[in-house]
């Protein structure tokens, strides 16, 4: 028998805090519960969780900050919590590292929905790839799933980005995208089909969601004499390969 994937808790409000550990026990997850954001940070290094639903807004160390520290180290997925409907709230939350936003209330079936397609879209395996002589473009075995460019590699098998041969560390939804725009050069994606590939149709959300991690590519990968990451104004984004003059 598998064992239970790990969910960890952190709000300060005990009676939410229960309730969703409830929902998630009677959907076969363990749970670890956490009031603040010191235990959060000591409990993520002890109990090694498979996915974090984290409160913004905690005593101490909020969730942004725990959010930050995670991510030094980690790319377990994080979904958000919070009472804050403001787009500058969920648009930080998703710039610092955050897979997914729920506002406060939220139906039980709604969050326990999210849980599981934030779960299953975080499927990396941590095997190495293999190294055989560069190649541009995609290629895809029982082995490896990768695409190659001059100085640009992103492997989808041990979710790892080598750009002018150094690893560019990405949370899972960010190297997701860039690996499904790169592996179909030069076709232009809408932010509605990205929004509908990567995150699912389960995922309630917006096509900000696609916007901001597009912006976060971008803060990491320069655009390339030979390739880029292109907007098409007023339909969505493509990986454009560009022919040397």
């Amino acid at each position: 028998m598998s064992e239970k994937q790990k969910i960890l808790i952190v709000d300060d409000d005990e009676d939410i805090s229960e309730l969703i550990s409830l929902y998630l026990v009677k959907e076969c997850y363990d749970t670890k519960r956490a009031e603040d954001g010191e235990v959060a940070l000591t409990l993520f290094k002890e109990y090694q969780p498979d996915l974090i639903l984290l409160d913004l807004m905690l005593p101490g160390k909020d969730g942004y900050d725990v959010c930050r520290e995670i991510r030094k180290t980690s790319k377990v997925p994080i979904i958000m919590l919070s009472a804050k409907g403001e787009i500058f709230d969920k648009v930080l939350g998703l710039e610092l590292g955050a897979d997914d936003y729920m506002i406060k209330p939220f139906d039980s079936k709604e969050l326990v929905a999210r849980v599981k397609a934030v779960l299953r879209r975080f499927s990396a395996d941590t095997g190495a790839g293999n190294d055989n002589n560069a190649t541009t473009g995609v290629e895809e075995d029982a082995n490896i799933n990768r695409v190659r460019y001059a100085d640009l590699e992103i492997n989808l098998t041990n979710y790892s980005v080598t750009y002018y041969d150094k690893r560019v560390d990405m949370p899972p939804k960010e190297l997701e995208l860039f690996y499904f725009l790169a592996s179909h050069p030069n076709q232009v994606f809408t932010r509605e089909q990205l929004l509908d590939r990567i995150w699912g149709y389960e995922y309630i959300g917006d096509t900000r969601t696609v916007d901001v991690h597009v912006k976060r590519l971008r803060k990491k990968i320069n655009d390339h004499t030979e390739w880029r990451l292109s907007t098409v104004w007023g339909v969505g984004y493509k990986f454009e390969t560009l022919t040397r003059s």
